[in-house]
């Protein structure tokens, strides 16, 4: 796949490809507080793939972080993905965790995968075909291989380093508010502000209903020039978000500072700006 989205109509189009796989990449619960509505619908043959208790590392206290590639391999067979599966990975609220699938299957090496632009309620303004979603489905084992890149992610140590070098771009893709440090924060006991040197895109800036801005007015949106970006938030969900918005118009090397605020927001020794 040459595009990191893909809209509804192709995905209607390409159903019947033996070798596609839906992902619902849905979360039961999100910081925003956001609310789809539907709990209970799936689009038709989709497969779950749980964000929050089997793709991340379950074991670190921090939320949402990035599973080791063993981890991410053995859960991706259970799926029966393989490593010719065409992914296409959706959200029930449009775009919101989707992206954050689509970055954890890039990180572990794996081309052919794009977000549902619109998710769900795009397809179901469509009639396009849904389903009541099946209780434990069990599938046909998958041969996936995960083939880690470690330059897709980086860490706090990274993050400092690049205060001082400003080697990369850093982009937070929180609101305003918090970005600017005169809102709460969602978590209890992080600090207020942003990290250093960051800009702030709102991934809610990026969005339209649901779907990603067309590409020529994320262009006058989005800063573009040839260094490298690094994408952060409150716990590498939304960054996602503002990755693949930057995929959409330039070639720019990404990666997700994966701890986000709510590492960088806990740790008193680490500097902020208001």
């Amino acid at each position: 796949m040459t595009e990191p989205i893909v809209s509804a109509a192709w995905l209607q189009a390409n159903l019947k490809d033996p070798s596609l796989i839906i992902l619902d990449a849905s979360l039961k619960e999100n910081q925003s507080n956001l609310k789809a509505g539907l709990e209970n619908i799936q689009i038709k043959g989709a497969r779950y793939f749980d964000i929050k208790h089997t793709f991340s590392d379950t074991v670190n206290p921090l939320p949402n972080t990035l599973p080791s590639p063993k981890q991410f391999e053995i859960e991706a067979r259970k799926l029966g993905i393989n490593k010719s599966s065409v992914i296409v990975v959706y959200d029930k609220l449009g775009i919101y965790s989707s992206p954050r699938a689509w970055w954890l299957f890039k990180i572990m090496g794996h081309q052919n995968v794009a977000v549902l632009d619109g998710g769900l309620p795009e397809w179901i303004n469509n009639d396009y075909p849904v389903e009541k979603i099946p209780e434990n489905p069990i599938y046909a084992v998958g041969n996936f291989e995960a083939k880690f890149i470690p330059e897709f992610v980086k860490s706090k140590e990274q993050i400092l380093e690049n205060i001082q070098t400003k080697n990369a771009v850093l982009i937070d893709a929180r609101a305003e508010n918090r970005f600017k440090g005169i809102g709460d924060e969602p978590r209890p006991g992080l600090r207020s502000g942003h990290i250093p040197g960051s800009i702030n895109i709102p991934y809610t800036q990026l969005l339209q209903n649901g779907k990603f801005l067309p590409k020529e007015e994320l262009l006058t949106i989005l800063k573009t020039d040839d260094k490298p970006l690094i994408f952060t938030c409150g716990s590498g969900v939304t960054a996602c978000i503002d990755l693949i918005a930057y995929e959409l118009i330039g070639k720019n090397p990404k990666s997700v500072y994966d701890g986000s605020w709510t590492e960088w927001g806990q740790l008193e020794n680490l500097p902020i700006e208001k």
